[in-house]
């Protein structure tokens, strides 16, 4: 059975949110281990704000990296069906050719980094050609009022947002922009059983 996915219990805590709604898309709640869950908050929400302050600047980018490691190690051990693929700078960017398009037809999941008041963990969970389905950890009640960005409150298994290319891949800093190349950041998810690989797409057809 899959989950719902969750919002953030804190102001600081979107990414450990975000990688764990990752898993509940991904996965059903009986196939998840343990140990994902307890090391995803073990590594996360790492980063210590201006005043020494642990955990108040959320997670950084090496716990990310350090974490998709940690999957796909545990992945190959455990026998997991998990793999994790981690992006970065300019090749983090919404279109055709994007890695994290052909991600999300094939059924992957894909944590990004954007802004949202400051810099934020969401999860991308769809593909309509022009516009991205996301699961934004903020709890919001009210629409934007932003053409490009819509509230979605009916999809709670796979997402509450949907943004357009466009504001995506712009290189400012508003609301879920990706942001300039050099600071931009993603990981790829997928469940292996479930990926829709050409080869598997082959041989469905045969």
């Amino acid at each position: 059975m899959k989950n719902p996915l969750s919002y953030q219990t804190t102001e600081f805590d979107c990414g450990p949110t975000t990688l764990l709604n990752a898993i509940s898309y991904l996965f059903r709640r009986e196939d998840i281990p343990p140990d994902v869950v307890k090391h995803i908050m073990l590594y996360t929400l790492d980063a210590y704000n201006g005043k020494g302050e642990f955990g108040k600047n959320g997670t950084s980018r090496m716990a990310m990296i350090f974490l998709v490691s940690w999957l796909n190690q545990f992945g190959k051990v455990k026998k997991f069906p998990i793999h994790g693929e981690v992006l970065n700078s300019e090749e983090v960017f919404i279109g055709q050719t994007s890695k994290i398009n052909v991600a999300l037809q094939q059924g992957g999941a894909v944590v990004v980094r954007l802004r949202n008041e400051g810099w934020h963990y969401v999860l991308l969970t769809g593909d309509d050609q022009s516009n991205i389905c996301l699961f934004d950890p903020y709890f919001r009640k009210m629409p934007y009022g932003i053409e490009g960005v819509e509230l979605i409150t009916d999809e709670p298994f796979r997402m509450n947002r949907r943004v357009s290319y466009g504001i995506l891949n712009q290189e400012g800093l508003s609301l879920y922009n990706l942001g300039p190349f050099d600071t931009r950041e993603a990981i790829i998810l997928f469940n292996l059983d479930t990926q829709k690989t050409p080869v598997k797409t082959i041989e469905y057809f045969i």
